[in-house]
């Protein structure tokens, strides 16, 4: 047949083919071309720090814009413990300040070595620039301070610039292990589903190309100051265009199979997949857009900036599936099957009719209501779960996944020293309040010692006579805590002082790392409330808009934040009672409903039109049938591939990217085996041709 149509076609109009699918292909792999070394780049660009995400109107932010007027120095602190259970003084360690005073990377001078009350541990504190690259600083710091250690005695570097380093280390594997994990289990899925070595390869280089343009876009609004990119943001944006790219691309693949099955030649099967593939293709990338979009209203700049991220991934996803892989299959042909190639016309339709999907087509039709009844009891009964969810966030050093120095000496500091002495909370007050404040504070249950900034950063009574610095009527102190500065205590302790003081007088402002992360977490479950329904709202518009009903668009959703409700159920489970998770972030949640209805409503949407489709020809009841068999192959295949990709985010150990990972990973599956699979189906097929409602469809039967 493809011979026959190169034969009977103009050779010019070949020709013009030909050319118009080298272009594409040609500019796709210049975009690669710089897109590819930019990944290495983004680092570059990148804030990890959790306090330039708050809103300016967060009580830690404007705090910490008083902070910058006091500071003379942008200092990271490294908190150096030194503990030996046989007893250990300044004098055990002569040359340790004389050593850390060689640090390239030191800003300011070292404070220490502090002895503890027990006599069993030192402090040190070292300031570190923070232009400097701080993993390496923190590791030479443990270099130079493990030097003529007692051999009793253990160090460790904790602090903001030892947890700094920890997240850093955690994160160095989203340039290359996570990609090429996620890469390795789409091309063994798609080696499976084709049997053919040419076509993942082609799926997958579709997948690439997509992701070197959304890295450039991404770079370059990054470096514009557009967003802040951190490293979460970069790993989420590497999975989910490989995910969706994926997708779209297998179904694409689907309907140029088709057409090559039902005799079409090479430039028809590519003409026919592209019209057939279009409209669901563009819807799903729709929603996916607008919900990550939503994400734009939100509070936080971590947030808010993953929006664009992720939209970004999501557009040049579909554009890469429409103009670079139809360039590909065109210029291949019918041997990019090779050697499973696909089966004649009448053969093709025998095995659609003995298969799988026919059959369970053929349950769904006959046992609808026991089937939607079933369906809707499970998911209804794994939701219940999710009210031990705990996304009230977590602390620091529980973060990072493993071991971790900067943990342990969390722990040791806090043994030995005030817990909170290495992140100390911050207090801005009136200096004709000062008195009064401080003695409220120094009152307050969780308070260890507060002091007040003398000029120059030292306490006041480090030296006789200093007194408070005043700028503009205000006055700086640190506050110690009793507790660890990331644990709840603390921020129960930071709650009860903003009470209390701000009763005092409402300027007063506490800040710190306890306070960011507080302020944070609220802000969190302030946007979850806000953006849910927003999302919602336009993703229903452009199901109503593509389905041409009002009837089938809420089917859609319910079942889609039901099969939400379900993933975060059990993934509640899963974290308390198998990974024993001590709680999770608070943007979880908010993550997992975006990603989970926004990428749930794609398999509906290439259900759906599909259906509709056949429906025009055959009425609703065969037309689900058949739409039922002729997508779940490929939506099933998307909904694995999808789901594996978004897994490999456990190769990272960062707590909030393992969870997120298992959420979309185990609720894609979930969506794609049970809700598009049966409970959709058997709900169409319950409703009639009343799903097509106020459409003129409705009149098939």
């Amino acid at each position: 047949m493809e011979d026959r149509t190169r034969s009977t076609a103009k050779p010019r109009t070949v020709l013009w083919r030909i050319a118009l699918y080298l272009v594409a292909v040609i500019a796709w792999l210049a975009i690669a071309g710089v897109g590819g070394p930019t990944f290495g780049k983004l680092s570059e660009v990148q804030s990890n720090d959790q306090a330039s995400f708050l809103p300016a109107s967060a009580e830690a932010t404007k705090a910490l814009d008083w902070q910058e007027k006091f500071r003379d120095s942008e200092a990271i602190p490294a908190v150096v413990v030194i503990a030996d259970e046989a007893g250990i003084a300044p004098k055990d360690v002569p040359d340790a300040l004389e050593r850390l005073d060689t640090l390239d990377a030191l800003e300011g001078e070292v404070i220490g070595p502090i002895p503890s009350e027990d006599g069993k541990a030192l402090e040190i504190i070292v300031p570190l620039d923070p232009q400097a690259d701080t993993a390496a600083a923190v590791d030479e710091v443990r270099a130079l301070v493990e030097e003529e250690l007692p051999a009793s005695a253990s160090a460790y570097v904790t602090g903001p610039a030892g947890f700094s380093a920890d997240l850093k280390e955690a994160f160095s594997g989203i340039d290359g292990v996570l990609l090429g994990v996620a890469l390795a289990a789409v091309f063994v899925i798609l080696l499976l589903v084709y049997r053919s070595l040419l076509l993942p390869l082609i799926v997958l280089s579709t997948s690439v190309m997509a992701l070197c343009a959304a890295i450039l876009a991404v770079y370059y609004m990054a470096l514009a100051g557009w967003i802040r990119l951190d490293g979460q943001s970069q790993g989420i944006l590497s999975i989910l265009v490989i995910g969706a790219a994926t997708d779209y691309s297998l179904l694409f693949v689907a309907r140029h199979r088709e057409a090559l099955s039902t005799g079409a030649g090479r430039w028809q099967a590519v003409t026919q997949a592209w019209r057939g593939c279009l409209e669901p293709v563009l819807a799903s990338g729709g929603t996916v857009t607008v919900g990550l979009l939503c994400l734009l209203f939100s509070d936080l700049n971590s947030n808010r900036a993953l929006g664009p991220i992720g939209a970004s991934g999501i557009v040049f996803s579909v554009i890469a599936a429409l103009t670079f892989l139809p360039a590909a299959l065109g210029l291949v042909g019918r041997s990019a099957y090779w050697p499973v190639l696909p089966k004649p016309s009448s053969a093709h339709h025998a095995a659609a009719d003995r298969g799988l999907w026919a059959w369970v087509a053929r349950l769904v039709r006959r046992r609808h209501r026991t089937v939607w009844i079933s369906c809707c009891a499970v998911l209804l009964i794994g939701a219940a779960g999710i009210t031990g969810l705990q996304a009230h966030g977590v602390a620091q050093s529980d973060l990072v996944l493993g071991e971790s120095q900067a943990r342990t000496g969390q722990q040791v500091l806090g043994e030995h020293f005030p817990a909170g002495s290495g992140s100390p909370a911050s207090v801005v007050l009136p200096e004709e309040q000062t008195q009064s404040a401080l003695e409220l504070i120094d009152g307050a249950a969780g308070v260890d010692s507060v002091t007040l900034q003398a000029e120059g950063g030292a306490p006041v009574g480090s030296r006789p006579g200093a007194q408070p610095q005043v700028i503009d009527g205000m006055v700086l102190g640190s506050i110690t805590l009793s507790d660890a500065a990331d644990s709840e205590a603390a921020k129960e302790t930071v709650l009860g002082l903003r009470v209390t003081l701000h009763e005092l007088d409402p300027q007063i402002l506490v800040g710190g790392s306890t306070a960011t992360m507080l302020d944070t977490a609220q802000t969190a479950e302030e946007d979850l409330v806000k953006i849910i329904p927003l999302t919602l709202a336009a993703i229903l518009l452009i199901l109503m808009l593509l389905l041409r009903s009002i009837l089938a668009p809420v089917l859609l959703i319910v079942t889609t934040v039901l099969s939400y409700g379900t993933a975060m159920g059990v993934s509640a489970l899963v974290f308390n009672h198998v990974f024993k998770f001590p709680g999770a972030d608070p943007s979880v949640p908010l993550f997992g409903f975006v990603f989970l209805v926004a990428l749930g409503v794609d398999y509906n949407i290439f259900l759906m039109t599909r259906v509709r489709e056949e429906t025009l020809q055959h009425g609703t009841a065969e037309g689900m049938s058949r739409g039922l068999r002729a997508t779940g192959g490929v939506i099933t295949s998307a909904g694995v591939v999808l789901a594996a990709t978004f897994a490999a985010l456990g190769v990272i150990p960062i707590m909030f990217l393992v969870q997120l990972g298992f959420i979309v990973a185990f609720g894609v599956l979930l969506d794609t085996l049970i809700v598009r699979s049966l409970l959709v189906p058997a709900l169409v097929h319950q409703v009639g041709s009343a799903i097509w409602w106020p459409s003129k469809l409705m009149r098939r039967v």
